[in-house]
């Protein structure tokens, strides 16, 4: 697929704490598991340069191509992998990367998913109920919603979506039957829950735990942390920015048991151990940001 588009802006989310906390310097090898649209890959193929690598990664095609025409400058400090992060070592393995001085996670559905009303991300456009980050894989948002029990759509909205109202959600949908849109979607969980007051869109949460289940998105930030430790060096830098409480908490969980003695020789030492957010000035220029929560931790011996 030829880029034949102008490059999206792309503002990314804490990027100055990020460079600073995965302690990027020059001559440095570090991996961005969700390259994106390269903000935050641009920051850190700066500070390690000359001699600097990073190798990027990321699920969405789409996003590989667009970083590669946005980072075409930085030559072969850059490799990229279309490549979904919980497969992380054996990526580092057949690009022969590793030990690694720091890797970063930056969680989350990208602008541009969310800016492609084709794509099935946003409630706030009409689009088939898609939601995959790789347009490869076979699930798909709307194989859910058709086809599930209504208990167990009822489990997945409440799971993954924090949702309370799950089981008037779950109900709905199954007296909708077929479901093919987003707005289809968006407005019949507005019609169960009303449309109150607030800057949160009714539909938010029940597309949140669908985009999870469709990419087993917690799934596979466990397993790539998991693995994320063995291709650290020693004093490597961890970083990860989280933009829910449920990818918050596997994260604070994982960074924190391998930071205990209490069963086993600790992994990591906390470097933040409370969470890091983004200032009010960040979030005034960029209201996305306002979310994300950051922590880091360094690998030990």
């Amino acid at each position: 697929m030829s880029l034949t588009i102008s490059l999206p802006i792309h503002v990314p989310v804490l990027v100055k704490e990020a460079v600073e906390g995965l302690q990027a310097q020059p001559g440095g090898h570090f991996i961005d598991c969700t390259v994106g649209l390269g903000g935050h890959a641009a920051a850190i193929l700066e500070s390690i340069a000359p001699h600097g690598k990073l190798l990027g990664i990321d699920a969405d095609p789409e996003a590989i191509e667009i970083a590669q025409a946005k980072l075409h400058d930085y030559g072969e400090g850059l490799i990229l992998a279309n490549d979904n992060f919980a497969n992380l070592e054996a990526i580092c393995s057949k690009y022969n990367f590793y030990p690694v001085d720091g890797i970063l996670f930056d969680l989350g559905v990208s602008s541009l998913q969310l800016d492609t009303a084709q794509r099935g991300f946003s409630f706030q456009r009409e689009a088939p109920l898609d939601m995959r980050f790789d347009p490869e894989q076979g699930l798909t948002a709307a194989d859910i919603v058709n086809t599930i029990s209504e208990h167990k759509l009822a489990e997945l909205i409440r799971k993954y979506g924090e949702e309370r109202h799950s089981r008037r959600i779950a109900q709905r949908i199954i007296q909708s039957r077929p479901i093919t849109t987003t707005l289809e979607l968006a407005q019949l969980v507005e019609q169960v829950l009303g449309r109150k007051r607030t800057r949160i869109h009714p539909a938010t949460r029940t597309f949140m735990a669908l985009r999870i289940a469709v990419n087993s998105e917690l799934e596979n930030l466990e397993l790539a942390l998991q693995q994320a430790i063995k291709l650290l060096c020693f004093r490597g830098r961890l970083v990860v920015i989280s933009y829910h409480s449920l990818e918050d908490r596997v994260v604070k969980r994982f960074t924190q048991r391998e930071a205990s003695s209490y069963w086993h020789m600790p992994s990591l030492k906390l470097i933040s151990r409370k969470v890091i957010k983004p200032t009010s000035l960040e979030i005034e220029s960029n209201p996305r940001s306002r979310s994300a929560r950051m922590r880091i931790a360094e690998r030990l011996g």
